[in-house]
């Protein structure tokens, strides 16, 4: 005869727990409910609140359990008696298990309510209300009354995964207690002692997969260690994240899209790759800021480390931020591939993100490169920089200007506007730009416009550029133009550059008329123009169709013809304004409204 073959039971509900000091994790709940089932202090009513997994209704179960026990050791259920056992195979009259979440009417509370007055077998009829937060607001005001006095042999217990969204008048008539995720040494020891109670052979690396991808949940460890047991390899869905993650900190665009196809090729879904890789970055920053809370095994922890040293502290918040963004939009998106393909270039690329965290993170590299710059020129041992005296310290001066004498050298680490803000007085000689290791460039991983700005920073040789006419026309409409005065803004608002050279940026109005009013106010101008550019702007005020060259100069000393800039005053060939001292000036539009309304005063915003 054939015995019958025990059907296969999944481990979470194989290895729930049967008595309080079988719950891992929970100290604080377990704690309390076992002393108040010793000392007969049980309450009426409790509220289990926590994330998925972390065993509410388990502990609910147990609860039930020790209050109808025929044995009770201290609070503990023994496990044994017939109420134990009707119990933990579910057939037990004194417990009554109500799923809120497709219970949620009020007729659904109604006959709970009639019901909870009846007598059972055992000593308390419990009530384990699951996701009570799902209730209609008709049916939990149904079960206020009853849950606020309650027949006396009655104990409710309810569970939610967001207590929130629990009436705060039924929170107020229970005991609330939260259940947190475990940490990972704790779930490690819970699925170790699991396989070794078992006889169960997880592959190598399977435990720690099981810890990392349940995120403190034990229902959700012991799913994946079955997942893994059943396929009996590791078949890690991450498995591309680690030359990801290095190819991003290489700034490598064709290496990251290209193991981007490989991983999604394999069958791996996008919104995954960018959930697991958000988790991959925030170990690297947690391994530079807090290495104690870092959820990888030692190896993971030293590649993570790397990974940080490699990216940088503004990179890895970047990089967080917007894979975080890409996981919302992939929601709604009809490629979420494109979303990823999208994100994963701005982080490989900060100059395709006009955002303000990439500019902080071009402007973090910058500073390392230059303090990885000053240890190469300086020495890297202390013995080496004190054996050998300290080099002149670049100054900062005009292109071409001579240089007199070593200026002081900026301090490392400082903000590089500092040493666009402030240029030096020039001398008579001009310092040779210090040379720069490509060991160091590496390590930084600096494109070749930014090595050479990071070359002439650490050299001392950074000079302020004269703009040229296509630099003022955009900062003119995008910021100058705007931080002016309103009475210069609405004057110099019909003008246009026309030329810029030699410190002198040539601008265009449409006639003397216009120009006359508009003189008083060109120190204004010139002021706004200084202060955007960070250099010294004089600007020549010109009549529309005067002969002046267009665009910028070919050469850095070619200046604008001195026939072709004309006065400041000059007017158009063959017009007769008579004596320009008594050329008649129309007054200004705020002139005329101030005329018009007789005591208003002019209010600048």
């Amino acid at each position: 005869m054939v015995s019958a073959q025990k059907p296969f039971q999944a481990l979470y509900r194989r290895y729930r727990p049967q008595r309080f000091n079988e719950v891992v994790g929970q100290d604080h709940v377990v704690v309390a409910l076992r002393n108040a089932v010793r000392d007969s202090r049980v309450a009426h009513a409790y509220l289990f609140s926590g994330p998925r997994g972390t065993g509410k209704t388990s502990t609910a179960r147990i609860l039930a359990k020790a209050l109808n026990c025929v044995d009770p050791d201290g609070g503990e259920p023994c496990g044994v008696c017939q109420s134990c056992t009707d119990i933990a195979d579910g057939r037990s009259l004194d417990v009554h298990e109500l799923d809120a979440a497709s219970n949620n009417g009020v007729e659904a509370m109604r006959d709970l309510v009639s019901r909870a007055a009846l007598g059972t077998p055992g000593r308390w009829k419990v009530y384990i209300v699951d996701e009570v937060h799902m209730l209609s607001a008709a049916a939990a005001n149904a079960l206020l009354k009853t849950l606020e006095e309650p027949p006396a042999h009655v104990v409710f217990v309810l569970a939610t995964t967001d207590p929130q969204k629990v009436l705060a008048t039924i929170r107020s008539r229970t005991q609330h207690f939260e259940f947190h995720l475990l940490k990972a040494e704790v779930l490690r020891g819970l699925l170790e002692g699991i396989c070794a109670d078992g006889g169960l052979a997880a592959p190598e690396g399977g435990v720690e997969r099981a810890v990392r991808q349940a995120r403190g949940s034990a229902r959700d460890a012991l799913s994946v260690l079955d997942q893994v047991l059943a396929a009996g390899r590791l078949d890690e869905p991450g498995a591309g994240l680690e030359e990801i993650a290095d190819a991003l900190g290489t700034r490598d665009i064709g290496r990251v899209l290209s193991l981007l196809a490989v991983t999604l090729a394999s069958g791996q879904d996008p919104a995954r790759i960018a959930t697991d890789l958000a988790e991959y970055l925030r170990q690297g920053f947690l391994a530079t800021v807090a290495p104690e809370l870092v959820e990888l095994d030692p190896a993971g922890v030293v590649r993570a480390a790397g990974l940080a040293k490699q990216m940088g502290l503004a990179a890895l918040v970047r990089g967080m931020e917007v894979l975080g963004r890409a996981q919302i939009e992939m929601r709604d998106a009809l490629e979420p591939r494109l979303q990823l393909e999208v994100a994963l270039t701005r982080l490989a690329s900060p100059e395709a993100d006009d955002s303000t965290a990439a500019l902080l993170e071009r402007l973090e590299r910058l500073e390392r490169a230059v303090r990885s710059f000053g240890d190469v020129a300086q020495g890297s041992s202390p013995g080496s920089r004190s054996a050998q005296p300290d080099p002149p310290a670049p100054s900062v001066q005009a292109r071409g200007a001579p240089s007199s004498g070593p200026e002081p050298s900026p301090l490392p680490g400082s903000a590089l506007g500092a040493y666009r803000s402030k240029p030096k007085i020039p001398t008579d000689t001009k310092p040779e730009p210090a040379a720069i290791s490509m060991g160091a460039t590496e390590q930084v991983g600096l494109g070749s416009g930014e090595l050479e700005g990071a070359q002439q920073v650490a050299a001392g040789t950074v000079v302020p550029s004269f703009p040229s006419r296509d630099d003022l026309v955009a900062a003119w409409g995008d910021t100058v133009l705007a931080a002016l005065g309103p009475r210069a803004r609405a004057r110099f608002r019909a003008g246009r550059f026309v030329g810029a050279a030699d410190g002198v940026a040539v601008f265009a109005l449409p006639n003397p008329v216009h120009l006359s009013y508009c003189e008083p106010m060109r120190r204004e101008v010139e002021q706004a123009l200084s202060d955007h550019f960070s250099a010294r702007i004089s600007l020549r005020l010109v009549v529309e169709g005067d002969q002046v060259i267009e665009g910028e100069q070919s050469g850095e000393g070619d200046a604008l013809p001195e026939s072709s800039l004309g006065a400041e005053t000059d007017l158009p060939q063959g017009a007769d304004f008579g004596d320009r001292s008594s050329l008649e000036v129309p007054p200004a539009p705020e002139e005329r409204l101030m005329q018009a309304f007789p005591g208003a005063r002019e209010v600048d915003r």
